[in-house]
């Protein structure tokens, strides 16, 4: 990395507190500056410059998703040496990524969302992953979100809440179903006899240590097939399902995004779409005239 990257992706870490996740992915984005152009130093990188290595990315196969992604980040970039006097101008003003197809989110149906939680554990560990399961579709928690929670300190089931740490670290506190809370008390009866004394993860592994992201999604995915759904979960699913059954519902869309903790409505807004998607369906199916003979 060259020094000014290297300060950036500081700046970004300990000023504004940048996840881990987004900090590797500016990392990666930017190293793209340095290994198509090598020969020209990243701070006097010219717009047809920057231009035709976009080109080149495409060309290679990336996705127009990861195009736009490390547009993103070089913009981000240029904007922080505009504001140090470093550059006059931002080079990325008027680039434009690939047009991306609109991919909607995938959420399980209302009796899919049902299947997979009714199922009965058969030991701890599988007690632990209903638990897990519960939540993320009860309060529609990110896989992160799930991962860092501590037994106490942001579980409370007297009031039937629980406080999270979201992007950007704001806090946010949001109901727990009552379904939510049975399968959580069980588990907690059952952790008792896996983790280790000094743990204070919620969720732990068999290990008695804080699961990681990649085990609750592994775990997830198997409790899915052992309920015989036919369909891949991951964790991110429950959250889109938790949301997009929510709108439908109530069609409230600014509670729907206090709940799900985004920051602007317009990321929220894609789950109308999916609201329409079910409305179309009971369209084509109730309407008489819609009715194919």
């Amino acid at each position: 990395m060259s020094a000014s990257i290297d300060t950036f992706l500081a700046e970004l870490e300990h000023q504004r507190r940048a996840s881990p996740h987004t900090l590797t992915a500016y990392r990666h984005d930017l190293r793209h500056l340095l290994t198509l152009a090598p020969a020209t130093p990243p701070e006097q990188i010219a717009p047809p410059q920057l231009k035709r290595l976009l080109m080149k990315l495409h060309g290679e196969g990336l996705a127009p998703r990861s195009i736009a992604r490390t547009l993103s980040a070089w913009r981000a970039y240029y904007r922080w040496l505009a504001r140090r006097g470093a550059i006059e101008r931002n080079p990325c003003d008027g680039l434009r990524a690939p047009k991306q197809p609109r991919n909607l989110p995938k959420a399980l149906g209302a009796d899919q969302a049902k299947a997979l939680l009714d199922g009965e554990p058969d030991d701890a560990l599988e007690s632990r992953d209903r638990a897990m399961a519960e939540l993320l579709y009860s309060s529609g928690l990110r896989l992160s979100e799930l991962a860092s929670l501590n037994l106490g300190a942001n579980l409370d089931l007297r009031e039937n809440e629980v406080t999270v740490l979201g992007k950007r670290n704001k806090t946010r506190t949001v109901p727990i179903g009552g379904k939510a809370r049975e399968a959580l008390l069980a588990w907690i009866q059952e952790r008792q006899g896996i983790a280790k004394a000094d743990e204070t993860a919620l969720f732990v592994n068999k290990f008695g240590r804080r699961i990681s992201a990649g085990g609750i999604a592994a775990r997830l995915s198997r409790w899915a097939q052992k309920q015989g759904l036919g369909v891949h979960v991951h964790p991110h699913m429950l959250r889109h399902s938790f949301a997009s059954h929510l709108l439908q519902s109530s069609g409230d869309l600014r509670a729907v995004q206090e709940l799900l903790g985004h920051e602007n409505i317009s990321t929220t807004q894609i789950y109308t779409h999916l609201d329409f998607q079910h409305l179309a369906k009971v369209y084509d199916q109730a309407h008489p005239r819609a009715r194919k003979k």
